[in-house]
Parts: structure tokens; C-alpha cells; sequence
């Protein structure tokens, strides 16, 4: 059977990927009454006056609310906010497996970019974080960057962040095995959206040079030709102030690592007779879902030395469920009211070094999400990094992650 017809089969058997469940007794008036009324009114109560309090005395701290447009969902594109339920409600069944995080899915009936943010922060006092998920581009980074410059909880674009600090992860890996230090390593990015944006960000953040570093869109090498969006324009002016031109063979010629959030086999016979002239030990990351860029015989053909997707099928996939479950379960136990920069390494390195210098080889420098090790990893590193870079209201670590 194939893989969709088991995912319409399972939905029309469960009708639902997640579902609601008691967390109290609720077998007598007694019990009604102290779930409900008149004993609810204590930490009603206790709530008005302190109103942190209700990310400890209700479920608001550990729920996270999984929310789109439906604008720009997997490779489906606009397929609008219906249609985007079966992906919210996927990804909030990761977060309950992976970080024991109960995720709500919400679609947005839309577009407009003033009343989703205007929505998402009127809901702020049912959550105790958002993550932003399948908006279009370039209305993902305005959304975001509103919602964080007035929300108190943690405001969180995965598309762009989680897959940034998965591919870090990875990148970090890679370079250990070919003994590279991250300030001297050539690296190019292929794709300019919203996840080659910020993985492009994110390696420069821990060290890569930004001479060291190209980034290309469909057109060629990125550079400011009056049409680029600002987070574009403010990379470009960062890895190209020279303005320079050029193609995908200009750019990649002597790279160490070429990482693409592009389009489904958007490698076509010029960008491989391209990537022969590569360094010798390079590193390829295609991550364009559900079909990469390139397939892994066809990088074995080219001899490529590190090859990497994001699908579970083939070595080295750079998957962002091995962050978000992770990074949020963190920020939650710690009542982060945000999720910065620091946080978003301290998750990346915790996942490349998952992955020993023993084991490292060509097909494993990226850890497999199923790893049982790696959400709590995650976890320590984010929230350890919250409480350090103090956006965290606990100061101390908890229990369950020190040593």
C-alpha cells in the first residue's frame, strides 16, 4: 500500500491524529466540585492576582498552539487553511510524542497579514507558545516579528528556525568528520526563502564567515536588484556587498558544503556537472520535501563525500522534528518568553553532538530523530540557554536536567 493511501486510511479509521483526556478525578461531586465549582475559584483567584500563575495552575503551561494560513503548506502550496488542518494536526501529534507538549492545531480562515497577527495575540493568554507554521513568504517574517515584539510567550516560525537549527546540526557534523573548522568552511545556500533565509542567518550567527558564504536564489548568486524582500536584501548586503553576479557554477566551485531549500529535483544535469567541482570531501544537504533536489544515486554518482535530505529513507535526514519537540519542551519548563538566538545554537550543537566522533562517518553525521536522547537534549540545551541569555521567568535549572 502506498504511504498516502495509508495516511487516508488511517484518518478515515481515527478521524483524528490527537484527541483531548482527563488529567483529574472526576468520579463524584466531591471530585466536580474541586475541578469545577465552587473550589475553581481559588486559582481563579489566585490567577488575578499573579497572572503567571496560570502557566503553573492550568494546562495553558503546557499547551502550545499550532497555527497557519494555509499559505504555503509542505510542497502543496496555497492550499488554504481546511486543506492545512492534516499538517497542524501532524505536527502537534510530534510534539505530544517527542516533547510530551499538548499541541492545539488552528487554522486561520486569512490571509491578511494585520488580522493574523491580530488574532494570534488576542489568544495569547490560552498558550504558553505559538508555532508559526506553512505561511507564505515574505508575510511569515513580518507575522513573527510583530508577534515577538508584543507578545510574552514564545513566538516561533519553524519553517524558517527549526529547520535552520536542524541543518546547523548537521553542517556541524559534517565538518567534524571532514576536519573543518565552521570559520573556514565554503559554504553555499540554494534557495532564498523562508528556510534557506534562515539557515544562511543562523551559520553565520555560529561563525561561518560571511565572505565565506553565498547564497543563490533560482536566478543565480543573491544581490540586491531592487526586487528582493528585506530579510533577502539585509542578507545579501551581509554575504554580497560587492553587489557581485553569478551562477549556481560560479558559486559552488571549490565549496565545502552546498545546502539547498529549493524545489523538488531542481538539480538538473548543469548543477551536477557543477557539483564535481566541489571541494573533494563536500557535503551535500538537499532538503526540498518530499522530493530533494537530487536523489541519493544520483549524489553517489557524482561521488559526493557527505550526502544528507530530509526524508527518513536515506542517510543523514535533517529533519526540524528533532528541534521543535525539544527546543519548546525547554522553553516551556523553564516559562521562556521567548525563543532567541542562543537558544536556537545551544539546540543545534546539542544535536550535532549527540552524534560521537567515534560513530561519525559519511552516512551518520546527523542524529535520527528517533534517537531517545535527543529531545531531552534539546531540551536541557534550550532551556539552560534561556535562563543564561535571561528570557526565562525560572532561574534555576530544573531537576530533570541537571547532571
Amino acid at each position: 500500500m502506498d504511504i498516502r493511501d495509508e495516511a487516508m486510511q488511517l484518518r478515515n479509521e481515527k478521524h483524528q491524529m490527537i484527541k483531548t483526556g482527563l488529567n483529574a478525578k472526576m468520579e463524584n461531586s466531591h471530585d466536580l466540585a474541586v475541578v469545577y465549582t465552587p473550589g475553581v475559584a481559588a486559582p481563579c483567584l489566585a490567577i488575578k492576582e499573579e497572572e503567571d500563575k496560570s502557566l503553573e495552575l492550568t494546562w495553558r503551561g503546557n499547551v502550545v498552539a499550532v497555527i497557519s494560513d494555509g499559505t504555503r503548506v509542505l510542497g502543496l502550496g496555497d492550499i488554504g487553511p481546511a486543506a492545512a488542518m492534516p499538517i497542524m494536526e501532524g505536527k502537534s501529534a510530534l510534539y505530544k510524542r517527542f516533547g510530551n507538549i499538548d499541541a492545539i492545531p488552528i487554522v486561520l480562515n486569512t490571509k491578511d497579514k494585520d488580522e493574523i497577527v491580530r488574532t494570534i495575540r488576542i489568544l495569547e493568554k490560552s498558550f504558553a507558545g505559538i508555532n508559526l507554521e506553512d505561511f507564505s513568504s515574505p508575510k511569515c517574517y513580518d507575522i513573527e516579528d510583530e508577534l515577538k515584539a508584543t507578545m510574552n510567550i514564545p513566538v516561533f516560525h519553524d519553517d524558517q528556525h527549526g529547520t535552520a537549527i536542524a541543518a546547523l546540526a548537521a553542517v556541524l557534523g559534517a565538518l567534524r568528520l571532514i576536519k573543518k573548522g565552521i570559520g573556514e568552511a565554503k559554504v553555499v545556500m540554494f534557495g532564498a526563502g523562508a528556510a534557506g533565509t534562515a539557515i544562511a542567518r543562523l551559520l553565520l550567527e555560529d561563525g561561518v564567515k560571511p565572505e565565506n558564504m553565498t547564497v543563490l536564489n533560482s536566478k543565480g548568486i543573491l544581490y540586491d536588484d531592487g526586487r528582493l524582500n528585506r530579510v533577502q536584501k539585509e542578507l545579501a548586503k551581509q554575504v554580497n556587498p560587492e553587489n557581485r553576479q553569478g551562477t549556481f557554477a560560479d558559486a559552488v566551485k571549490g565549496a565545502d558544503i552546498l545546502l539547498a531549500t529549493s524545489a523538488p529535483a531542481a538539480f538538473k544535469e548543469m548543477h551536477k556537472e557543477a557539483i564535481k567541482t566541489m571541494a573533494e570531501k563536500n557535503v551535500v544537504f538537499a532538503m526540498a520535501n518530499p522530493i530533494p533536489e537530487m536523489m541519493l544515486s544520483d549524489a553517489q554518482e557524482l561521488g559526493v563525500y557527505v550526502f544528507g535530505t530530509g526524508r527518513s529513507d536515506m542517510p543523514n535526514q535533517v529533519n526540524n522534528s528533532s528541534v521543535f519537540p525539544g527546543l519548546f519542551r525547554g522553553a516551556l519548563d523553564v516559562r521562556a518568553r521567548q525563543i532567541n538566538e542562543p537558544m536556537k545554537l545551544a539546540a543545534a550543537h546539542a544535536l550535532a553532538d549527540l552524534v560521537s566522533d567515534e560513530e561519525l562517518k559519511p552516512e551518520y553525521v546527523v542524529v535520527d530523530v528517533f534517537d531517545p536522547r535527543v529531545p531531552h537534549a534539546v531540551a536541557k540545551a534550550s532551556a539552560k540557554a534561556a535562563i543564561e541569555s535571561g528570557v526565562a521567568r525560572v532561574t534555576k535549572l530544573p531537576e530533570q536536567y541537571k547532571d
